[in-house]
């Protein structure tokens, strides 16, 4: 592994230089790749592994025309590559639970039934195994666990790998119930697009996105801007002052 310097902390990364995406086509030959949910990183990481040579289908609920069209516009084909949630997870190898953390709470029961001894869930943020004794979500001892989170949105893992560049990600493994939980998790930040690869947990990647996005881009900076605007505007400034400030 790479070892990067940050500030006087020394992080252990994986780079594309050290797991190709040669290596992780051969680790994950074997998988079929299943995509649930088609809303916001679903599209970018469904097309990225499709385009780097992995065998990937979508799973998405029909009711939901809006996710439904997009899915079959970019290509991918009801009955062949486009199922409903359940077929798709029965079909899958690798599950990546990619609706939102309400959405995942409401399939779960559906989804768990689906799950074969072997596969591995798949999760891009890890507020559902955290917090699973609220959730529910508490995956079967016979499947592997693991995240990887990149650190952009859906548009960005999307515009990102279209240009080459990549996106950095955090990745952890939570239950590895086949030895090979780390490679499938590795591989699938590869064919996702990821330039480096940073080691973390369950645990510190939610709480790390609760603190930082959550509570410091749309709380704390939302709220500085607000208590500064009321300074101003009882200080005498008209709105257009405050807001120019």
């Amino acid at each position: 592994m790479a070892v990067i310097d940050f500030g006087g902390v020394r992080e252990e990364i994986v780079t594309r230089k050290e797991f190709t995406l040669a290596k992780a086509r051969r680790v994950l030959k074997n998988e079929v790749i299943a995509i649930i949910g088609y809303g916001v990183q679903g599209p970018a990481q469904a097309l990225n592994l499709k385009d780097n040579g992995f065998k990937v289908i979508v799973g998405q609920r029909k009711a939901l025309k809006k996710d439904w069209d997009r899915a079959r516009k970019d290509g991918w084909v009801p009955g062949k590559t486009l199922f409903d949630i359940e077929e798709a997870a029965a079909r899958g190898t690798i599950i990546q639970m990619l609706v939102s953390d309400a959405a995942q709470m409401a399939i779960w029961p559906d989804l768990k039934r689906q799950l074969k001894a072997g596969d591995a869930l798949y999760f891009s943020h890890g507020f559902s195994i955290v917090f699973k004794d609220q959730t529910r979500v508490i995956p079967p001892a016979d499947v592997d666990v693991i995240m990887v989170a990149p650190k952009g949105s859906g548009t960005s893992v999307r515009r990102n790998f279209l240009s080459g560049a990549g996106i950095n990600s955090s990745y952890a493994v939570f239950q590895d119930a086949t030895g090979r939980a780390r490679e499938r998790c590795i591989a699938v930040g590869i064919g996702i697009g990821s330039g480096y690869l940073f080691p973390t947990t369950f645990e510190g990647e939610v709480y790390s996105d609760l603190t930082g996005e959550r509570g410091v881009l749309m709380g704390a900076v939302a709220g500085i801007m607000e208590a500064q605007y009321e300074v101003l505007r009882k200080n005498g400034h008209s709105p257009s002052e405050a807001e120019r400030a």
